[in-house]
């Protein structure tokens, strides 16, 4: 694949749409930053030497505007000597070498054009490249969590986890027959000496309370006579 095609593929790319469709996004987001980096290498040497051959052609435009000004000063020098036909000669090399610049002309034109074109690809290119890293980074977090995420959902739901919930439900189960057990045996039996005679104190104060509601009553029906 050429580096145009290749690089009119990446720029054209839904990042997005590349990475909902991957199985693995983050090995291939990985090696989309990796083609963009190599592309971007490739652009750049383009260019690089377009920028050669431009410094060049300019070297031989300046080189070929002196020979065309000298072969002017001959043929004016031959027209002054009445040279007619030296004057001929040279005004055919000075043509010449117009001719030739204006071809070399031409090509600097057309480099300037490839160099334009090259800044924006670059440009284009170096701006899904920055995207790429910063959804790489993106994606490196999301997929960290969501492993994290994954293993303990996958602890909640292992059998060991359930094997442990159940030995717990047993030993509340235990708990509670212990404790039945316990209450059971107290069924059915008398009071012991200590309950009655608790009772009788508790019999006596509810007496002297009584008495003394039944004073406090009388008294206030005197007092309404």
């Amino acid at each position: 694949m050429g580096i145009f095609s290749r690089f009119s593929d990446i720029v054209n790319a839904n990042i997005n749409a590349v990475l909902e469709k991957a199985e693995e996004p983050e090995k291939i987001i990985r090696l989309m930053i990796q083609e963009m980096e190599d592309t971007l290498v490739e652009i750049r040497s383009a260019a690089a030497k377009c920028i050669a051959d431009r410094k060049e052609i300019g070297r031989h435009i300046e080189h070929l505007e002196r020979e065309h000004d000298e072969w002017a000063r001959r043929a004016e020098l031959a027209v002054r000597r009445e040279r007619e036909d030296l004057a001929r000669a040279a005004l055919v090399e000075k043509q010449a070498i117009s001719d030739r610049m204006e071809q070399m002309k031409l090509e600097m034109k057309n480099l300037d054009g490839q160099l334009d074109k090259f800044n924006s690809d670059i440009t284009q290119l170096q701006s899904k490249l920055n995207d790429a890293k910063t959804r790489q980074r993106s994606i490196v977090i999301r997929h960290k969590t969501a492993t994290s995420q994954l293993s303990a959902r996958k602890h909640i739901h292992s059998d060991r986890l359930d094997e442990m919930l159940f030995r717990f439900e047993n030993a509340e189960r235990r708990i509670d027959r212990v404790e039945s057990e316990a209450e059971a045996i107290n069924m059915g039996r008398g009071r012991n000496l200590a309950d009655e005679i608790a009772g009788l104190e508790d019999d006596d104060r509810v007496e002297a309370e009584l008495e003394e509601l039944k004073s406090r009553v009388g008294a206030e029906s005197e007092e309404d006579k």
